[in-house]
């Protein structure tokens, strides 16, 4: 189906990362500081469910890269309209659990069978496994951006341990509900194909969805 329309592949994953990475601003929109009780945690689960659904339209490990980049660089955005440092918790940290979570979602990608991966007991599997390795990554934050890891109050424990299970669970319904929406994605594309130039589709939706994502974005940080 994907080699069929690469360019409608392409577009798809553009427009998957610029929400991801809107997802993280909007989801991390009172975080100047540190990450708060839950949320890192729900984060966890809403990036599986961006990776996932980026990696099933085009079925190319390089698409997991691509959307990490993408949200990575709303997060470099978003320092800018906050005039923060990229070393900052709020930047640095956020975009090294993004990095996290695409590595951990091709860690357990590569070693999960792919009859599992098809079904949704597997997939809510994958999602689990995806998120209990990331969480278990990131409080090597500290070695790569000098940040160390938020902790819970009172505890001086890594609040990404401390919740994990709730990245866990959350995973679990989130990757599975990833892989279906970006099969209806990949559906509609081989539905588009054959009607629509796919080049001029893809140079014009990739740039679009990037730009309208960024504006909402400054709109949120500016109050709107």
């Amino acid at each position: 189906m994907n080699r069929k329309s690469p360019g409608f592949s392409l577009a798809a994953v553009i427009l998957i990362g610029s929400v991801w990475g809107l997802s993280e601003a909007a989801l991390g929109m009172g975080l100047r500081k540190c990450a708060s009780s839950v949320s890192g945690s729900l984060m966890t689960g809403a990036a599986f469910f961006f990776i996932a659904a980026a990696w099933t339209v085009s079925r190319r490990f390089s698409s997991v890269f691509l959307v990490v980049i993408i949200a990575s660089l709303f997060k470099l955005f978003d320092a800018a309209l906050l005039s923060l440092p990229i070393l900052h918790g709020a930047i640095a940290n956020p975009i090294f659990a993004i990095i996290m979570e695409g590595a951990a979602f091709l860690v357990i990608a590569a070693v999960i069978q792919k009859k599992l991966k098809e079904q949704s007991p597997g997939q809510a599997l994958f999602g689990g496994l995806s998120a209990l390795v990331a969480v278990n990554l990131f409080p090597l934050v500290r070695f790569a951006t000098g940040i160390p890891a938020c902790t819970a109050a009172g505890t001086g424990y890594p609040l990404s341990l401390y919740y994990a299970y709730v990245a866990v669970a959350a995973s679990m319904v989130t990757l599975p509900l990833g892989v279906w929406v970006g099969r209806r994605i990949a559906s509609l594309e081989y539905k588009l194909a054959p009607k629509l130039n796919t080049a001029r589709f893809q140079y014009i939706v990739s740039p679009a969805a990037i730009i309208l994502c960024l504006v909402i974005v400054a709109l949120i940080r500016r109050g709107f």
